[in-house]
């Protein structure tokens, strides 16, 4: 499933963040190993407060590509190609409107 290094977009502690394999897994992997990056800037990531993490297989969103343009990682600071980063924007952006709309139907029932 996931080569070490490979890049994807996960759900990490309930926000969207662009995840970095820390090893190989299979398909059969219930858990993943990753190194975790948060947003900074325009198509720039930093290294998140919790840098190691183990997640879900089922919180991946998407991988990247390994045919296109790999991001930059150097000391803890990623820069995503402009079309990783729209498809980050787009995902967080979905992300988000899920919660809120769970959110108002919960406000709704109370």
């Amino acid at each position: 499933m996931l080569k070490n290094g490979t890049f994807a977009v996960a759900v990490v502690k309930r926000q969207v963040v662009v995840v970095q394999a820390s090893r190989s897994h299979t398909k059969r992997d219930k858990y993943i190993d990753v190194q975790t990056y948060s947003l900074f800037g325009e198509r720039v990531f930093l290294a998140s407060d919790v840098p190691s993490a183990r997640i879900s297989n089922s919180d991946i969103l998407t991988v990247f590509p390994l045919s296109e343009k790999p991001p930059s990682a150097s000391q803890g600071i990623l820069e995503l190609p402009q079309q990783a980063f729209s498809q980050f924007i787009e995902l967080s952006s979905n992300h988000q409107k899920r919660s809120e709309s769970l959110w108002s139907a919960w406000l709704a029932k109370h």
